[in-house]
C-alpha cells in the first residue's frame, strides 16, 4: 500500500508539473496565439519531441542521470505529459475566439494580457478536463517506470516476478488494477461534473 500511495503522488506530482509547462508551451506553439512564427515552430518539434520518446526510456535515462527511485520516475512522466497535454492544449487555443483578443491588443495589451484575459478563460474548462485525463494515464505510466528502478509499485512487481512469486505477483497486479479504476471513476465523475457545468452556462 505504500508503494501505491507512492505511485499516486508521482503520477499527481507529474501530473501538476506537466499541466503548468504544458499551458506556457501550449500558447507558444498555438498558431493563432504565438508571438512570432519561429517560437511556434520551435515550441511544436519540442513538443512532439516530448510525446514521442516512451515514458519508460525517459525513465532509463534518468535513472542513470539522478539515480534509483521516484524522481525519475516523475521527470520521466513529466516530460512525456508535457508534449501530451501541450499539444491538446493548443489545439484548444486555436479553436478559441479571437474577438476578446483582438479588444485587448485595441486598448494596448501586452502579449501576456491578451492571452491571460482574452484565451485563458476560454480554454480553462477544456485544460481541467484534459490534465485529469492525464491523470488517470499517468498513474498507469507510474506503475510501468518502476519496472526500471523509477520508483512505484512497478519496482515490487518487477521484485516480485524476478523471484516467481505468484501469489504476491497477483496481489500486487490487483492492487494496480483496483487502483486505476478507482482513479479511472472518480477522475471521469470530474470530468462530466465540470463539463455539465460549463454546459449549463
Amino acid at each position: 500500500m505504500r508503494l501505491i500511495w507512492e505511485t499516486i503522488l508521482m503520477a499527481l506530482t507529474a501530473t501538476i508539473l506537466a499541466t503548468g509547462l504544458a499551458v506556457v508551451l501550449s500558447f507558444l506553439a498555438a498558431r493563432n496565439c504565438t508571438p512570432f512564427p519561429w517560437i511556434g515552430a520551435a515550441a511544436r518539434r519540442f513538443l512532439e519531441f516530448c510525446r514521442g520518446v516512451p515514458e519508460i526510456l525517459f525513465a532509463l535515462i534518468l535513472v542513470f542521470a539522478v539515480g534509483i527511485g521516484p524522481l525519475a520516475g516523475v521527470l520521466a512522466i513529466t516530460i512525456h505529459a508535457t508534449g501530451a497535454l501541450g499539444k491538446l492544449f493548443s489545439e484548444v487555443n486555436e479553436n478559441a475566439s479571437m474577438r476578446p483578443v483582438d479588444g485587448i491588443k485595441a486598448v494596448g495589451g501586452s502579449w501576456f494580457e491578451q492571452m491571460r484575459y482574452g484565451i485563458l478563460p476560454q480554454v480553462l474548462p477544456n485544460f481541467t478536463s484534459y490534465a485529469l485525463w492525464r491523470f488517470e494515464i499517468n498513474v498507469r505510466a507510474s506503475a510501468v517506470v518502476g519496472f526500471v528502478g523509477a520508483g512505484g509499485i512497478g519496482a515490487e512487481l518487477s521484485h516480485t516476478i524476478s523471484f516467481y512469486s505468484d501469489d504476491r505477483v497477483t496481489a500486487v497486479l490487483l492492487l494496480v488494477v483496483l487502483t486505476v479504476t478507482a482513479i479511472d471513476l472518480l477522475s471521469e465523475r470530474a470530468r462530466h461534473a465540470l463539463i455539465g457545468k460549463e454546459s449549463l452556462k
